[in-house]
């Protein structure tokens, strides 16, 4: 069997009784999505020590003109890094940038998740500048008892967020095919095989785009069955499974 490169299913209807999927950050957007928060926090909070670091520097050195020249080029940065990923010709744009680079410009799924990360990146730097600086203005000003605290500790927060989002974006990722003639799920990555005349029972919960299927196995003669207990799958093929489990073999 050949997997498909891309999401859905295909052969659901006719004679074919194989049904062939890929979810991951190409295909699902609550994947990709996870995965852009995800780097993107962890670049933005990197790029907002040294941005500050910059910004107190450039004080010190020309006082408000240099605080006004960092912030400015912090703007543009942010302004066509959003311009070159929203358009339709980003990877020429990213070619002419890196011409005289020794670096090759990302072009295919590698270009695709640069500028997912380029995106999330600009916007979850936003979010933490703008806790920082909401947080820095209450401290001034001695708007709350409690001071920055509030700000700071959910900009720092976000952090260990975007780890858990990059674990999820990692356990909603699976490539696979069901064959339903046969009655039996093949995963790829890893490479297993779920004979569905031993599941009993089949609970669904779908987050998104992705449905998250808990499996619960007979035990003939109380053996212990082997297999993944939970597996992603797209809702059509969810469905699927369920029908098949709750049918005779």
């Amino acid at each position: 069997m050949e997997e498909d490169a891309v999401d859905g299913t295909a052969g659901s209807g006719g004679d074919d009784e194989t049904i062939q999927w890929r979810r991951d950050a190409s295909t699902s957007r609550t994947v990709r999505l996870l995965w852009a928060f995800g780097v993107g926090t962890f670049f933005a909070a990197i790029g907002t020590v040294v941005c500050w670091r910059l910004y107190r520097l450039a004080g010190e050195a020309a006082g408000g003109t240099g605080r006004t020249v960092v912030i400015a080029l912090i703007v543009s940065l942010a302004a066509t890094t959003l311009a070159i990923a929203g358009s339709s010709r980003t990877e020429r744009h990213l070619e002419r940038l890196t011409r005289r680079l020794p670096i090759d410009a990302p072009s295919g799924v590698s270009l695709h998740r640069a500028t997912d990360a380029a995106v999330g990146t600009v916007v979850m730097g936003a979010v933490i500048g703008v806790l920082m600086g909401i947080g820095r203005y209450v401290s001034r000003n001695e708007l709350l008892s409690v001071g920055a605290g509030p700000f700071t500790g959910l900009a720092a927060l976000l952090v260990p967020g975007a780890l858990i989002a990059l674990v999820l974006a990692s356990f909603l990722q699976s490539v696979g095919a069901l064959d339903r003639e046969e009655r039996t799920i093949y995963l790829y990555e890893p490479e297993q095989a779920i004979d569905l005349t031993l599941i009993e029972r089949v609970s669904i919960r779908q987050f998104g785009d992705v449905t998250v299927l808990r499996l619960s196995y007979a035990q003939p003669d109380g053996q212990y069955v082997q297999g993944p207990r939970r597996i992603v799958v797209p809702p059509a093929v969810a469905r699927d499974i369920a029908a098949l489990v709750g049918s005779e073999p």
